[in-house]
């Protein structure tokens, strides 16, 4: 009987523990515009991917991961065997590169690095597949009413392939195109919540 009760305690202990960690699939055919606030309220989320870099005539490759965890973030970019490897943190007191003290030229030392200005603030929503909702968009979605198309700031974002995440679906390949830069991401697993 001990044994029973014993199983039934840590039975309840790991439905309550899934309950608590996954986040519910939005609603059945929920309107575009809800799926727009969902992903743009996500504020805890990681990914590991690779980032395709192409400006002008000159491209680079690198491994991507970003996490959020509420106002903060960090994205870390690496070359082959961690060459050119950036560490980029933005926190409440600015942005800081490489462990340095939060400074106001971290934006001229990365377009310096990357070659082409990163749009940071607009990226973190982009990823999740919605548009920056501090600034006008125009957007085409596919036939299961995601983004297909997304532009803004003056970059064109094409979002070629989704995959199934936490009983949701989030982008796995997208493409940035700006004027004489082309940034090609894709995401190899998604991480939501804590």
């Amino acid at each position: 009987m001990r044994a029973r009760s014993a199983l039934l305690v840590i039975g309840a202990a790991v439905l309550l523990a899934a309950c608590a960690t996954t986040r519910p699939p939005p609603p059945a055919g929920a309107a575009w515009n809800v799926r727009i606030g969902e992903l743009q309220k996500l504020s805890r989320w990681q990914l590991d991917g690779r980032a395709a870099v192409a400006v002008g005539t000159e491209g680079w490759q690198a491994t991507l991961n970003w996490r959020e965890r509420g106002e903060t973030a960090e994205v870390h970019l690496s070359g082959p065997f961690g060459i050119g490897a950036l560490a980029i943190e933005r926190t409440a007191d600015g942005l800081s590169l490489n462990g340095a003290p939060p400074g106001g030229d971290v934006l001229a030392q990365l377009q310096e690095r990357l070659g082409f200005e990163l749009p940071l603030d607009q990226l973190r929503y982009w990823l999740l597949g919605a548009p920056d909702p501090a600034g006008t968009f125009d957007l085409k979605p596919n036939d299961q009413d995601r983004a297909a198309q997304l532009t803004q700031d003056g970059w064109s974002i094409d979002y070629d392939r989704y995959m199934p995440v936490a009983g949701d679906v989030l982008p796995a390949q997208l493409v940035l195109r700006r004027e004489g830069v082309r940034v090609r991401i894709a995401i190899d697993r998604w991480n939501l919540g804590p």
